[in-house]
């Protein structure tokens, strides 16, 4: 992209140096330009933290690496096959059984909520309704099969097993709820640039009565190769840059938000406990894997297992990665929804788990 005017010549210079600058924020990107200004206050106020969560940011970005070129490819490939409109066929008249679908799918798949941006975004950008895919985003980060091994041995192979419902629930409450709304007109022209289909897909003209098979073998198509590789590349530059982003600010929240004070107001005897983890699951460092020991720890102190759950429930879905994840490519109003079913999924899930042990 070029950061020259020379198309504009009739800008006035105060005009010219706007056009510059923001020239240079879409090269570099937002998340970058943010993550150098909380760099450069942590090197001059505490040095030692910017070292780090520079450290922290490297290691993240390399335990979901995998995961990450896992589903750049898959994005790509389903660009560069024309896949990606048979997929988005499937879905067409079939948004009840979609739903469901995703939703399972989406608590079970290994995918993080992190790697799975790129496949969401072609889903959307192919013309996937955004009811499963906004369900598919909310079972996602609940739970996976490393998940639930850890899960179960931390907590219980009931506790896992309840989580992994809840994940298929607050994923089909997401899903049907988004459906009903999406009917009201309300979710019109909620996606980002980078998620928006570029057509009606697959309602665009003709496209419904007419579909192209794909080509598997893309690798043999000079032009389809190609495609492949600026798909991978727009992709992967997107998901690095915000990614960066989110663990540089999740080791913000692991240094500087104390557990003891989630100890004290999730305690036994806290009549509030359960909407309270609800809101206190939000920070960043309260993702599944590290959330484990510490919801163990505090049930051997009192907490009842239903807390946990809503903590957990609340912390892997609203957690600054996953939700930085779904705000790249939502706009303020889907973004709200999405975090509003999230809650209400984990307050719902955690009071039904705490009635179920009651009765039990």
């Amino acid at each position: 992209m070029s950061l020259t005017t020379q198309n504009v010549p009739d800008l006035q210079p105060a005009n010219r140096v706007s056009a510059r600058l923001s020239a240079v924020v879409d090269v570099i990107g937002v998340p970058i330009i943010m993550s150098l200004v909380i760099l450069a206050v942590l090197m001059a106020l505490v040095p030692a933290q910017a070292g780090t969560s520079l450290v922290f940011t490297a290691e993240a970005i390399l335990s979901i690496l995998p995961y990450i070129v896992l589903s750049v490819g898959v994005a790509a490939s389903l660009k560069a096959t024309g896949a990606d409109q048979l997929v988005a066929k499937a879905f067409e008249g079939r948004p009840m059984q979609a739903i469901m679908l995703a939703s399972v799918f989406g608590a079970l798949s290994p995918f993080c909520s992190c790697g799975v941006i790129p496949l969401v975004a072609g889903l959307l950008a192919a013309g996937v309704p955004i009811a499963p895919v906004l369900a598919f985003c909310i079972a996602s980060p609940i739970m996976d099969p490393e998940m639930f091994i850890l899960t179960a041995a931390g907590l219980g192979l009931e506790f896992a097993m309840v989580k992994t419902a809840a994940a298929m629930l607050m994923g089909m409450m997401t899903g049907y709820g988004t459906l009903l709304i999406t009917r009201t007109g309300a979710l019109d022209d909620v996606l980002k640039p980078i998620a928006r289909p570029s057509c009606a897909s697959p309602k665009c003209s003709g496209s419904a009565s007419r579909t192209v098979a794909p080509v598997w073998a893309f690798w043999r198509e000079p032009g389809r190769r190609g495609l492949f590789w600026r798909e991978a590349g727009t992709a992967g530059l997107f998901l690095g840059r915000w990614l960066a982003f989110a663990f540089l600010l999740e080791s913000l929240m692991i240094a500087y938000v104390p557990g003891e004070m989630v100890a004290v107001w999730l305690g036994d005897g806290n009549p509030f406990a359960i909407p309270i983890a609800v809101l206190v699951g939000v920070p960043a460092y309260l993702n599944g894997y590290a959330a484990i020991p510490l919801v163990r720890g505090l049930i051997d102190l009192g907490m009842s297992p239903a807390t946990g759950l809503a903590f957990m429930l609340a912390g892997s879905v609203t957690s600054i990665p996953a939700a930085i994840a779904v705000w790249s490519l939502a706009k303020p109003r889907l973004f709200a929804l999405y975090l509003g079913f999230a809650a209400l999924g984990a307050l719902i899930s955690a009071v039904a788990y705490s009635a179920l042990k009651t009765i039990v």
